[in-house]
């Protein structure tokens, strides 16, 4: 018999499906939204933060609760004590992102005696992430599964990484986090920016995402900037577009040389430490190189959009 999981963010819920586990959810976080059809699973956390519309007041709200101690998220304990799972995925990376790893083992605690088995991912970089599906995998008796999902990841990612490698330019690519304050992706980004034929500024592998001053920021001079801020699908992006042109210094950057600047789905993409980290890396490799990678391109066409020319009008 399968065991009743319960996965408290979008990453872990993506991970479970690639494996073929589907129909174990028996419970998923507010956020989680692929594949289609699971966020009418029973859903187990809720945001303290009303709904905003601008990264400068999601900015702004996040901070005011995190200087009070308030967590951003939190557990439904009634239901996640319907759900009765027998195994949760969590997370300790990042507080601002999904529930925290304190208060699911306070929820837990709060439901009563259970031999819930609580899975937690902390993801850093590229072989993390295939670990956790390894992880989740052999928690929830899949582990030959999980070692065949990983394989083709794997395998997927050594195809764009080798034709990229044969390419003699390397781009210095920005990627942007957050537009107000600006933040740089971090974590496992600067590693897809290389596999996919970039030089990452800023960020190493591994580290967390820092804030730039706008002195900082006018000290770089990338050849493309792919901006996907954390949680922002496409549209929300764009509708931002007045922000961006304010946060980073487009005009000292063109000058210099010509910036390739792109918005890519924050929301869908990057962000997430689950299988489409390999979706990812294809959009990544379509924006550095796109004479390379014309089929990629063409597969991301509704995920990225090029607004250098409208940040310059």
């Amino acid at each position: 018999m399968n065991a009743r999981v319960a996965s408290l963010l979008p990453a872990a819920t993506e991970i479970v499906c690639a494996l073929g586990l589907r129909g174990s959810l028996v419970g998923v976080s507010h956020e989680c939204d692929f594949p289609a059809g699971v966020s009418d699973s029973p859903v187990l956390t809720r945001a303290r933060l009303a709904p905003l519309n601008t990264s400068r007041e999601i900015d702004r709200d996040v901070r005011a609760l995190l200087q009070s101690a308030l967590a951003i998220y939190e557990v439904d304990v009634e239901q996640l004590a319907s759900a009765r799972p027998d195994v949760v995925v969590t997370q300790d990376l990042c507080d601002v992102c999904a529930v925290s790893f304190g208060d699911v083992c306070e929820a837990l605690r709060r439901v009563g005696p259970s031999d819930a088995r609580v899975v937690n991912l902390h993801p850093s970089r590229l072989d993390d992430i295939w670990g956790d599906i390894g992880r989740v995998a052999a928690a929830l008796g899949v582990a030959a599964v999980g070692e065949r999902v990983v394989a083709d990841l794997r395998a997927r990612v050594a195809r764009i990484a080798a034709k990229a490698a044969s390419l003699a330019e390397r781009p210095r690519v920005l990627t942007v986090e957050w537009l107000a304050p600006v933040m740089v992706g971090g974590l496992w980004m600067p590693e897809l920016v290389e596999l996919a034929g970039g030089v990452p500024l800023v960020t190493t592998a591994g580290e967390h995402a820092p804030t730039l001053t706008r002195d900082a920021l006018e000290a770089l001079s990338p050849d493309v900037v792919l901006v996907k801020p954390c949680g922002f699908p496409l549209a929300q992006t764009l509708a931002e577009l007045p922000v961006l042109r304010e946060s980073c210094p487009w005009q000292r950057w063109s000058s210099e040389r010509a910036v390739r600047v792109y918005v890519a789905d924050g929301n869908a993409y990057f962000n997430r430490p689950g299988p489409r980290i390999v979706e990812s890396l294809e959009i990544l490799a379509a924006c550095v190189h796109p004479l390379a990678f014309p089929e990629l391109v063409r597969a991301h066409e509704k995920s990225v959009h090029r607004i250098d020319a409208e940040l310059s009008a």
